[in-house]
């Protein structure tokens, strides 16, 4: 019994060091080009998408555009026996509200849950936005096609919502279409008060803008390249939490930068052609995206892109202008990047929505020894726990240690001061939660 209890053991240990799951690698193949330019090309067709724009016809405008998406997360939902909780989330904004709102609007989400199994109220988000814009940010009436900003990001967010409701997970993931983007972020804000309202556990948002572009501005030509966004620390953190960053470390250590580290790693591994780049800002300089509206919250949240824009199909009037086409036009639009990035979501989302939660609390000490102690709380699924630790100036967590079922472990001979550290739940098929930095400190 002693030498089972050994193998099974060391099987389980086997498989959190593996980090292999054949259903990721299924995932990925499902993910379909031919289909993501379909909707892309359906997007495109309905002529402007402006979040002012009509809502009563069924042919042009935005209200046509956010029911024909309600009609997709619809269809999928009944191919899957009814997976999926479709609705609209809606609120009122008025006229004066911000510089770009120049009529009342209700700005209209479309969200698609499908709930977990074992954590019902514990969401993993994927968006895309459904408004776009020309030059002139309250022009409402003329073309604006947004082929890559951002129906390529709302065509992504619903083959993911296809491939993934084939699948059962411990915790739920929402996939929605974001209004009034352009107009100042307001479907955003609207989904997280929402969400608040509603008392949702939110692990975090990936935010897609703009994810089939392969040709920069700046003549890079490149279909593996993409960058994942995200702030260094929470603009709701304490005033003690602030002094705690001073001496103990942590600036680039928030859960949104955990989030976009999960991403890279989950990349990288199921997907080692692509190449993701951690920026580390919030967002483009200057600009903004709908995963903000999230971070103001206190909720993890990053943005995924492509790495090389070009500003000439971005928020423009379709023209020619010294030889220079200018427009967001699909044939901008590169399918397989597309789906590629498609992939990358889809494969996040599936790897946290099959993991436990993350501790809530993780304990550090060791000052003045020669050794790192950790301590953290149970979760509730877990299988057993991962301690990783870096250098103070890596980017990425490159160490790790699986310790099993136990809630602390000394890390001898490896010394405080010289790295970083932080813990993730380990679940029993391998999939873990997002790394957690410490939070408490202990002597």
């Amino acid at each position: 019994m002693k030498t089972l209890c050994s193998l099974l053991c060391f099987w389980i240990s086997i498989q959190c060091f593996a980090q292999s799951d054949p259903r990721v690698y299924e995932i990925i193949n499902a993910v379909s080009s031919e289909r993501i330019e379909k909707d892309v090309t359906t997007l495109v067709g309905f002529g402007t998408r402006h979040t002012l724009s009509d809502t009563i016809s069924e042919k042009r405008g935005i209200g046509a555009a956010r029911r024909w998406i309600k009609s997709e997360f619809d269809k999928i939902s009944s191919n899957c026996n009814d997976c999926l909780e479709v609705f609209y989330q809606k609120d009122l904004v008025k006229e004066g509200d911000g510089r770009r709102i120049i009529k009342d609007v209700w700005v209209v989400n479309v969200v698609a849950i499908q709930r977990g199994t074992k954590y019902p109220n514990r969401f993993i988000i994927m968006s895309g936005d459904i408004d776009s814009r020309v030059s002139d940010p309250v022009d409402f009436t003329s073309d604006s096609p947004g082929a890559n900003d951002n129906a390529s990001g709302m065509a992504g967010t619903i083959e993911a919502a296809r491939v993934l409701s084939k699948y059962q997970f411990e915790s739920s993931i929402i996939f929605v279409g974001l209004s009034g983007e352009e107009q100042g972020l307001y479907g955003g804000r609207g989904l997280t008060a929402h969400a608040k309202e509603k008392g949702w556990d939110i692990v975090g948002i990936l935010n897609n803008d703009m994810i089939g572009n392969i040709t920069g501005v700046d003549g890079v030509v490149s279909n593996r390249d993409f960058r994942i966004f995200s702030e260094p620390v929470p603009p709701t953190e304490t005033e003690d939490e602030r002094q705690a960053r001073r001496f103990y470390g942590g600036e680039v250590d928030g859960i949104s930068r955990q989030l976009a580290r999960y991403v890279h790693k989950t990349t990288r591994a199921y997907m080692p052609e692509m190449n993701p780049m951690l920026i580390y800002r919030l967002d483009r300089f200057g600009r903004g995206g709908h995963h903000r509206p999230f971070n103001d919250a206190g909720f993890a949240g990053i943005r995924i892109m492509e790495a090389h824009e070009n500003y000439t199909q971005q928020h423009q009037d379709i023209r020619v202008e010294d030889g220079i086409a200018y427009g967001d036009v699909l044939e901008h639009v590169n399918f397989e990047y597309a789906k590629k990035l498609t992939a990358v979501n889809a494969i996040s989302l599936a790897s946290i929505a099959w993991g436990p939660p993350a501790p809530s609390t993780v304990e550090i000490g060791g000052i003045v020894e020669p050794s790192t102690k950790l301590k953290w709380n149970k979760v509730d699924g877990a299988a057993g726990y991962k301690i990783y630790w870096r250098d103070t100036t890596s980017p990425t967590w490159d160490n790790f240690k699986y310790v099993g079922d136990v809630t602390e472990h000394t890390l001898d001979g490896i010394v405080i001061d010289n790295y970083f550290f932080g813990v993730a739940s380990v679940g029993k098929d391998g999939h873990e939660s997002p790394v957690v930095f410490p939070n408490k400190v202990f002597r």
